[in-house]
């Protein structure tokens, strides 16, 4: 008698083990991983994502079942003290069956669990579920009054918050993120959850910049910069940007350059109307502004409607895969080159997200776009030739000036490396 009570003991202890993991595995599972397995067909994740559903039900279910296995437990534990070895005898056992219970039942189990979420709770999906079906009555009788002394409190058991990520919360998942997930493949996730966060003026080229087509000169002129072009979309102005008369796609232009009878009157028949699009537009926005109107290439505006740049669906797309392309660069001579100090020479004019990008650097972003206009902000005053100023870290120094502008700056490597 007193061997079957003992198995019947040890039975116990490993149900209250079992509950007990069963609980720390299933609040350790992560929950987009679940629900990709119960995607994928998983049966077992299936029970798991089933349950949790209603984690006061699951959790209501395991409780009533440690507790029983935990009571029953100690009685049985007493009786075969007593029985045994008298009074002392219980008080041993009590000692021993804490130690035991706090050991096999409670740290090794949950310790297991929080280690090997998945490998625990999958199988044990299938008895819970079965024990929360035979055993619901009184699990709603639990979480009913459970529910009714949580409600003053505001807290609703039927309605458990929800396990959506906000874009920040999700940029930190990614940026956090442990697998064998390529650091390319992670710089693009976290360069499309970029997107809503910068601005058109952000990534455009700027007016002084901007490659177009001046229709107000002669033919032999235009024909030369058409064949030239390294972009399939320009815009057309007469005399200057601000004089935009439309855009102009290459390719319904390009057959007509051999033609005898191509000229400037041809030529502008073949313009499109620009679009234009707000420097404050996201590039979330736009992009999708782009798609809808199966455009790729937009006029860039002010809030007074002047014309500060143009941009493309590659300036967007850039932000996510990195540079696509370096033939622009070319054709308008290095905008920047590395001295043999490790230090770079910058032209003024170049955005301070491409230095960031392209030199691996991390100068603000908030504020000027340029470097010569971050330069200047920092000296608050018109910048002048071997002038230093540190920002962020970095040691900067004006190389030359051109029209009260930064034309070149020498950009050191930061100081605390």
């Amino acid at each position: 008698m007193d061997a079957l009570l003992l198995i019947i003991l040890i039975l116990l202890i490993l149900c209250s083990a079992f509950f007990s993991g069963s609980e720390t595995s299933m609040m350790a599972l992560n929950r987009y991983r679940l629900r990709h397995n119960a995607r994928s067909g998983n049966p077992q994740a299936k029970r798991a994502q089933t349950l949790l559903k209603r984690p006061d039900k699951l959790l209501g279910v395991i409780l009533i079942g440690n507790t029983f296995a935990n009571i029953v437990a100690s009685s049985l534990a007493t009786l075969i003290a007593s029985h045994m070895f008298g009074e002392l005898g219980v008080i041993a056992m009590t000692i021993l069956l804490t130690l035991v219970v706090l050991v096999v039942a409670e740290v090794l189990p949950k310790t297991l669990a929080a280690t090997h979420p998945e490998k625990f709770a999958y199988p044990a999906s299938r008895p819970l579920l079965f024990l929360l079906k035979l055993f619901h009555p009184l699990v709603y009788l639990i979480n009913t009054i459970t529910g009714i002394i949580l409600k003053p409190f505001g807290i609703n058991v039927n309605n458990p918050s929800s396990d959506t990520l906000t874009s920040e919360e999700l940029r930190t998942a990614v940026s956090d993120i442990n697998t064998k997930l390529a650091a390319r493949n992670k710089n693009m996730l976290l360069g499309v959850l970029d997107l809503e966060h910068i601005n058109v003026s952000d990534v455009m080229t700027p007016r002084h910049r901007a490659f177009g087509l001046d229709i107000s000169q002669p033919w032999p002129s235009i024909r030369n910069t058409l064949l030239s072009s390294p972009y399939s979309t320009l815009p057309v102005y007469e005399g200057k940007l601000d004089q935009l008369v439309g855009v102009l796609h290459l390719r319904s232009a390009l057959s007509l350059i051999d033609q005898k009878t191509a000229n400037k009157e041809v030529l502008q028949s073949l313009l499109a109307e620009p679009y234009f699009v707000p420097e404050s537009t996201s590039l979330q926005q736009q992009l999708v502004q782009f798609q809808k109107r199966s455009q790729q290439f937009g006029i860039v505006v002010d809030e007074y409607g002047d014309i500060q740049g143009v941009v493309t669906v590659e300036d967007i797309l850039e932000e996510i895969v990195g540079e696509l392309t370096h033939d622009a660069q070319q054709m308008q001579g290095m905008a920047y080159y590395r001295l043999k100090d490790g230090a770079h020479v910058v032209s003024g004019s170049m955005t301070v997200r491409d230095i960031n990008r392209q030199l691996d650097l991390s100068l603000p972003v908030e504020g000027p776009k340029t470097l010569g206009g971050l330069i200047t902000e920092h000296l608050e005053a018109i910048p002048t030739p071997k002038t230093s100023v540190l920002i962020e870290k970095y040691p900067i120094e004006i190389l030359s000036v051109k029209d009260n502008a930064v034309h070149q700056a020498r950009i050191g490597a930061r100081l605390d490396t």
